[in-house]
């Protein structure tokens, strides 16, 4: 049976591993980026348009596939790169031709990418083209943005909320 002095010897060891866990979720201040900066994080996810465009089947064609098969159309599966593009105050720190995934290239396209900035107002402009044309962009926007010390705004990018978002 346990003396007196073994609980009193356990709870001494306890309050040091407690004390001693305190200390250590509180000090030493870890700090992800220096406190005078900000971080702009860019994420997103998207498929662009296809390699060649759907065509649509003749009747005959239809006919010959097997009836499980058969459909109105016909695609393949590639889909282009896509061009993105991030800048600062006039200073690009992100132009990237991002590559389709998958083992087919018909995923979307993946990036995501952290910048640290000094904190203040920033005018931030983000381009993407995700279609065949050569030059110009699809989605674009251009916003002035205030980032305080040690804080983050994420760029994203959601076709269906219209471009790119500011958050």
């Amino acid at each position: 049976m346990p003396s007196l002095a073994q609980y009193a010897g356990q709870a001494v060891v306890f309050a040091v591993v407690a004390a001693a866990t305190g200390y250590l979720a509180a000090n030493p201040i870890w700090r992800e980026i220096p406190a005078d900066m900000a971080q702009i994080k860019l994420s997103l996810v998207h498929g662009a348009v296809r390699v060649e465009d759907c065509r649509r089947l003749t009747y005959e064609e239809i006919t010959r596939l097997p009836p499980s098969e058969r459909r109105a159309n016909t695609c393949k599966r590639e889909r282009i790169a896509i061009q993105v593009e991030l800048s600062v105050d006039g200073t690009m720190i992100y132009a990237e031709t991002l590559q389709p995934g998958g083992l087919s290239r018909d995923g979307p396209a993946q990036a995501y990418r952290k910048f640290v900035v000094p904190a203040g107002v920033h005018h931030i402009v983000a381009r993407l083209r995700d279609s065949k044309r050569n030059e110009g962009y699809d989605y674009e926007k251009a916003e002035d943005v205030m980032l305080a010390p040690g804080r983050n705004l994420a760029v994203d990018f959601k076709t269906d909320a219209g471009g790119f978002l500011f958050r």
